[in-house]
């Protein structure tokens, strides 16, 4: 049940046979991986499954030498919802009605049905399975209708059984960790004091490259390209200080440092424009409007982000943000100078301290040999006079190009904010 470095191991068995044919993309795994990681586990495993009985009684017995294991989804009313059951057979107990839990989710449906007109005993008793628990499980009040289970299994993991939707799934995590088995398990667990370090533009090579000339006794080294940026992860055994080897790293590419410490890019970005007391105001074309997004998906965003134009035709860039034409006849709308009066335009329209301008050729038609597919400027002004510029060619196909265009900008504005 030990991982490579003394760690408990944990293992995720995600369910849905959506997930196999491609109709949506596994959320759960990624993000519950994660959250284990955090907690001090080595994941051994994620694995998708099917909606199949004998497809997750086999996962989970490919699992059974972790110490904990979190599966998602199969808790609903239909008659494919048999994650329960599976794990009760794997626990080697029975199926029992929760009466308490039974009476909470008719609750639920009740007020639900006098919302929207349906018929309340009817939706209780097509719910009813979702009360059935395997003999002995903790039941976790549900955040929808469907309730989670924290199952030990004897002489095997303890397994904690959590809904599909990712809301619901996230909204009853703190209550899975606070149940007794988990809490119990996790007593046990090494505290997490792994480090991460984040670069961008430095490729993978490099970092491989210097850790080979560095002591890595007693620490595990992962490295990972996440949203252009090189995660390095440091997780050292009980007792290793893992300070002398990230400061060997930092000090080998500080010029690619993003964090010493895994705050994000975004974050960063927030608290330097928060410090300074400075707005962002964007003018976007081939990125249609996707840095204004991100930088508005963080809570509180309102206090530094003014707005953003998405200028995607030349006679918008003009007429939206004051482009002038005569500039793009003569340089082109992908050109340095354009990319410039994007972040101007936006900048003092919007009253902003600082503006992002980004252009570029997104593809896959409309390259020339000057200006190929992938060529993207970026410009970043401030109301004092700092400008900063980018014209990279990036790699990939068009929605490649397009976020690595946002992440692109994002670096630029962080660099901005930092001074």
């Amino acid at each position: 049940m030990s991982g490579s470095v003394g760690r408990p191991r944990a293992a995720v068995v995600v369910t849905g046979s959506e997930l196999l044919t491609g109709a949506i993309s596994d959320r759960n795994g990624p993000w519950v991986a994660e959250h284990l990681g955090e907690l001090g586990f080595e994941v051994s495993h994620v694995l998708v499954v099917g909606d199949r009985p004998a497809d997750l009684a086999d996962a989970l017995e490919f699992v059974r030498g972790a110490a904990l294991v979190v599966t998602s989804g199969g808790l609903g009313p239909t008659a494919d919802d048999l994650t329960a059951e599976v794990v009760a057979s794997f626990a080697g107990v029975p199926l029992e009605l929760d009466e308490p839990m039974r009476a909470h989710i008719a609750g639920i449906l009740a007020a639900w049905a006098r919302r929207t007109g349906f018929d309340g005993p009817a939706l209780e008793e097509a719910n009813r399975k979702q009360a059935m628990v395997p003999r002995g499980a903790t039941a976790l009040a549900p955040v929808g209708t469907a309730p989670g289970l924290v199952v030990t299994v004897p002489d095997g993991p303890v397994v904690v059984v959590l809904p599909g939707p990712p809301r619901e799934l996230q909204g009853m995590w703190p209550a899975a960790l606070a149940a007794a088995p988990v809490a119990e398990l996790l007593a046990g667990v090494p505290a997490a004091r792994s480090r991460s370090l984040r670069y961008f533009g430095l490729p993978e090579s490099e970092i491989a490259a210097t850790l080979r000339d560095l002591d890595t006794t007693g620490i595990e080294v992962t490295t990972c390209l996440r949203r252009s940026e090189l995660e390095v992860d440091l997780r050292p055994e009980p007792g290793v200080s893992t300070d002398a080897l990230a400061d060997a790293l930092i000090a080998a590419h500080e010029r690619h440092l993003v964090s010493a410490d895994g705050t994000s890019t975004d974050a960063l970005v927030a608290a330097g424009l928060r410090d300074k007391g400075w707005t962002v105001a964007t003018g976007e074309s081939c990125t249609g409007g996707m840095l204004a997004s991100r930088l508005i998906d963080r809570a509180g965003s309102s206090a530094y982000v003014d707005g953003g134009v998405v200028a995607y035709s030349n006679a918008a860039k003009t007429a939206l943000l004051g482009v002038p034409a005569d500039l793009i006849e003569a340089r082109g709308a992908v050109s340095p100078e354009v990319a410039r009066a994007l972040a101007d335009g936006a900048r003092e329209r919007f009253g902003a301290d600082v503006g992002v301008g980004i252009t570029g050729v997104a593809g896959p038609d409309g390259g020339t040999d000057a200006k190929p597919v992938g060529y993207v400027c970026f410009c970043v002004t401030t109301a004092d006079g700092l400008v900063l510029a980018r014209d990279p060619r990036l790699p990939g196909s068009r929605s490649d190009v397009r976020e690595r265009s946002t992440d692109t900008a994002m670096h630029l504005l962080l660099r901005a904010v930092r001074g």
